[in-house]
């Protein structure tokens, strides 16, 4: 039985929505998926604990510790807000590193749940040269309902700096649309082929010189970088995949059947399913698996 390596990164103080994103694709799935789950030294028992809960104990694992010293020199971080910074947001950079053998790799954010078979998502089909396939923001569901005050939100100009010749140079177009980086599949094969991962750093540590990246964007470090690397190169997944913007506003965007018929919900945005205001969190609280060490707590 195939294996379907699905990725995805947990950290300590959001380890309740990697749990909960785990075990919505584990009850939807026949197949063997095995989880390949990304995190620092000081989470592993953490989490091997909460795995061990009744209703999680099937479910196929391997916890890989990410070194942040790998990100030396590729990220500007602020000596002021030290403590925002986020190595393994970065992990998504790295997949062959992470799971050197597989071919082909979906990545999930922690803060989304799956209502279908992820089967169908890992069989996306990837156009010949593409080393991954995104849900574009123009073309996806999730931002036909508009965002207040989302302006370039959907554009590369919303994600780099235009102003910079570095970027001009590269001759991308400023009204491109973006695509979600929260969601993705892989071609690993390609990905090595094509040395995603040093292109994706060579950007990184640029960036730290010349700050490439637009000063407006709400925060996504990952995302640029993404942009230039798979401009006009990637393929794209389903758009019921990562109906996304869940956590963008505290008020309800969509119907309660769309969020019903979605295939995966992602809640990227600040108001998360664990917090206090989220809309929809008692669709994701199905998923939730309480901490047994006591430490996770919703919000409510």
């Amino acid at each position: 039985d195939k294996e379907i390596p699905v990725v995805i990164a947990a950290s300590d103080e959001r380890l309740g929505g990697a749990v909960a994103a785990m075990n919505s694709i584990y009850q939807h799935t026949r197949s063997n998926v095995v989880f390949h789950i990304v995190t620092l030294n000081d989470t592993v028992d953490h989490l091997r604990m909460w795995l061990r809960s009744p209703s999680l104990k099937n479910i196929r694992y391997r916890i890989l510790d990410f070194d942040p010293q790998i990100l030396e020199g590729k990220v500007q971080v602020d000596p002021q807000k030290a403590d925002t910074f986020k190595p393994l947001t970065f992990a998504r950079f790295y997949l062959p590193n992470l799971v050197p053998h597989a071919e082909k790799v979906i990545y999930v954010d922690d803060d989304v749940i799956v209502q279908d078979d992820i089967v169908e998502l890992y069989n996306t089909p990837l156009k010949p040269g593409h080393a991954a396939a995104f849900s574009d923001d123009c073309d996806s569901t999730s931002s036909k309902v508009a965002v207040r005050g989302a302006g370039n939100q959907y554009n590369y100009i919303g994600f780099l700096d235009y102003k910079k010749e570095t970027i001009r140079k590269l001759a991308m177009k400023a009204n491109t649309c973006s695509f979600n980086p929260g969601v993705f599949v892989a071609n690993l094969t390609e990905w090595k082929l094509q040395n995603i991962t040093k292109q994706l750093e060579k950007w990184m540590a640029l960036n730290v010189v010349e700050e490439l990246y637009s000063k407006t964007l709400a925060g996504s470090i990952t995302t640029p970088p993404l942009l230039i690397v798979f401009y006009k190169q990637h393929s794209s997944i389903d758009p019921m995949w990562n109906i996304r913007h869940l956590g963008s506003s505290a008020g309800k965007r969509y119907s309660p059947q769309f969020v019903e018929a979605a295939k995966l919900l992602h809640w990227n945005g600040h108001f998360k399913p664990w917090g206090r205001s989220a809309s929809y969190a008692e669709v994701w609280e199905k998923w939730y698996v309480p901490d047994p060490a006591g430490k996770f707590t919703l919000l409510r």
